[in-house]
C-alpha cells in the first residue's frame, strides 16, 4: 500500500451515511460504555464469585489496560489488512467475550474474559470513526463528527446507570449479555453496509507493541499486588522493575525503529509533551476515583445499583451538558486555559469530596465536590483535542490522537490500581468506618494527581505550533490537510 484506498459504492462520501453511522455509533459505545458499566456491578461480582479488592480491580483494569496498549496496534491493523476486516474482527471478539464474561464461573475467567473483551475493543474502536469518516461527504461531517463525540459522551455518562439498573433489575451477567444480541445484529450490518477501505501503513511495530504492553502489565500487575503480596516481597519488586525496564525498552526501541508505533520525536514538542501528561494524570485522578466512589455509594451509604448510578449523574453527565460551552469557548480564548482550568476544577472537587467524606455523609452534601468535578472533565475533553492537533503536522495527527487515547486509557488501568491500593493500605471492606479511612487517602491522592497535571499543562505553549518540516526536508504536509476532520479525529 503506498497509500489510501477503498471501494465504495455509488454516493459513498456525498450525503449523511446513516447505515455506518450506525454501526459504527453503535460498536462504538459498546466500547465506550464497558470502561465504567462494570464499577456499578463490582459489589455483586465480589457476592457471587468471590475475590478481593485486588480481584476487583482486575475485573476493571484487564479491560482497560489491553484496550489501551493494543489501540494505536489496533488502527495500523485496519490500515495494513482493511479496516472493515478488522473492525468486524474486532467486533466479532468483543461480542464473544461478552459472551464468555456473563458466564464466568469464577473471578478468574472473568477478569480473563476481560480482557479478551479489551484486545476486541481495541480492534474496533479506533476503526470507527476511520470507517465513518471516509463514507460521509464535506456537507455532513461537521455534524457527524459532532454526534459521533456525543456517542462517545454519553456512553461515559450512562455507564453508571445502565450498570445499576442491569444488576439491580436482572443481575450483573446482563452488563456483559447486553452487548451479545448487538454485537451479532452489527456484523452482518458492518459486512453489508460499510464498504471496505485501506490506510498507507505498510509496517506493524508488533515488537513495540509487545515491550509496552508486558511493561505497562509488569507496574499495573505489582500495584494491584502489592498489598496482599507485601512492597517488599521478591514478586512484587521484580514485576514493577522488569515493567518499569520494559518501559524503557521501548523508548529505545521506538527511536530505533524506522516505522515506531510512537515516535518519540513529538515528545520534543513541549505542548504535545503536556498535553499527553495530563491526559495521563487525569484519567488516573479520576478512573481512580470513580472506582472507589462508586462502591461507597452502595457498600457504605446503602443506595441500590440504580440509586448510585442516578446519583452520580450529576459528576459523570455533566460533560453532555457543558462540553458544548466549552468547545465554543475554546475558540475565543484558546484551549490552553479551559484545560489547566479544568483539571484544577477536578482536583478541588476531589479535595472537597475528601474533607466531606464520612459513612452518613448526605447525598446533598457530596453534591456540589460531584458537580464541580463533572464540569472540571467537561473543560478537559472538549478543548484537549484541538490543543492536541494543533501541536503537531498534519501528517502526524493520527499517531498523536492514537497515542493520547492510548495514554489515557493507560492513566485509567494505573488510576484503578494506584486509589485501590492506597486505599488498601489504609481501610478495608470490613466496616463503613474503615472503608471511609481508606477512601480518604486514596481521593487525596487522587487530587494531588490532578493538581500535578494542571501545573504540567502550565508549561505548554500558549499558541502550540508544529514544526514546519521534516529534519533537514522539506515541509510534510503542511496546510492543505491540516483541518481535515479525517484525519484528525483517527
Amino acid at each position: 500500500m503506498t497509500g489510501e484506498t477503498s471501494n465504495h459504492g455509488p454516493g459513498a462520501g456525498s450525503g449523511f451515511p446513516t447505515w455506518v453511522f450506525i454501526v459504527t455509533g453503535l460498536a462504538g459505545f459498546m466500547a465506550m460504555l464497558d470502561n465504567l458499566v462494570v464499577m456499578m456491578a463490582l459489589p455483586a461480582i465480589s457476592e457471587d464469585l468471590g475475590g478481593g479488592i485486588d480481584n476487583l480491580e482486575w475485573t476493571v483494569s484487564a479491560y482497560t489496560l489491553t484496550f489501551a496498549v493494543l489501540l494505536m496496534l489496533g488502527a495500523a491493523m485496519g490500515d495494513r489488512f482493511g479496516r472493515r476486516r478488522m473492525f468486524i474482527g474486532g467486533l466479532a471478539l468483543f461480542t464473544a467475550a461478552s459472551a464468555a464474561a456473563a458466564l464466568s464461573p469464577g473471578i478468574d475467567a472473568l477478569v480473563a474474559f476481560r480482557a479478551a473483551q479489551g484486545v476486541g475493543a481495541a480492534l474496533l474502536m479506533p476503526l470507527t470513526l476511520t470507517l465513518l469518516m471516509a463514507a460521509v461527504g464535506p456537507k455532513y461531517r461537521g455534524a457527524v463528527l459532532g454526534a459521533w463525540g456525543a456517542i462517545n459522551g454519553l456512553a461515559i455518562a450512562s455507564g453508571p446507570l445502565i450498570g445499576g439498573l442491569l444488576v439491580q433489575h436482572i443481575s450483573w451477567h446482563w452488563i456483559f449479555w447486553l452487548n451479545v444480541p448487538i454485537g451479532v445484529l452489527l456484523i452482518p450490518l458492518a459486512r453489508w453496509k460499510v464498504s471496505e477501505s485501506h490506510g498507507p501503513n505498510n509496517r506493524l511495530d508488533v515488537v513495540g507493541t509487545i515491550i509496552v504492553s508486558l511493561g505497562f502489565l509488569g507496574i499495573v500487575f505489582g500495584l494491584i499486588r502489592g498489598n496482599a503480596d507485601g512492597w517488599s516481597s521478591p514478586l512484587i519488586v521484580s514485576s514493577i522493575a522488569a515493567g518499569g525496564v520494559l518501559l524503557a525498552a521501548f523508548v529505545w526501541w521506538e527511536m530505533k525503529v524506522d516505522e515506531p508505533m510512537l515516535p518519540m520525536r513529538l515528545f520534543r514538542n513541549r505542548t504535545f509533551s503536556a498535553v499527553n501528561l495530563t491526559s495521563l494524570l487525569m484519567a488516573l485522578g479520576m478512573f481512580g476515583a470513580i472506582f472507589l466512589l462508586t462502591q461507597f455509594l452502595q457498600t457504605v451509604q446503602g443506595y441500590s445499583p440504580v440509586e448510585a448510578g442516578v446519583r452520580l449523574l450529576p459528576w459523570t453527565g455533566t460533560p453532555i451538558l457543558v462540553a458544548p460551552i466549552a468547545g465554543i469557548l475554546s475558540d475565543r480564548v484558546g484551549g490552553r486555559p479551559l484545560i489547566v482550568l479544568g483539571l484544577f476544577l477536578q482536583a478541588i472537587g476531589l479535595g472537597w469530596w475528601a474533607l466531606v467524606a464520612e459513612p452518613d455523609v448526605s447525598y446533598l452534601t457530596q453534591l456540589a465536590p460531584m458537580i464541580l468535578s463533572g464540569t472540571g472533565m467537561s473543560l478537559f475533553y472538549a478543548p484537549v483535542a484541538n490543543v492536541l492537533m494543533q501541536s503537531v503536522r498534519t501528517v502526524e495527527q493520527g499517531v498523536a490522537s492514537g497515542s493520547n487515547n492510548a495514554l489515557r486509557e493507560v492513566g485509567g488501568a494505573l488510576g484503578i490500581a494506584v486509589l485501590a491500593a492506597i486505599f488498601a493500605g489504609q481501610g478495608s471492606y470490613d466496616s463503613p468506618q474503615r472503608f471511609v479511612d481508606g477512601l480518604v487517602p486514596a481521593l487525596w491522592a487522587g487530587t494531588g494527581v490532578l493538581a500535578l497535571g494542571g501545573i504540567a499543562m502550565c508549561f505548554a505553549r500558549r499558541h502550540p505550533a508544529p514544526e514546519t518540516s521534516r529534519p533537514g526536508g522539506d515541509p510534510a504536509g503542511e496546510g492543505a490537510a491540516r483541518t481535515d476532520p479525517v484525519v484528525k479525529a483517527v
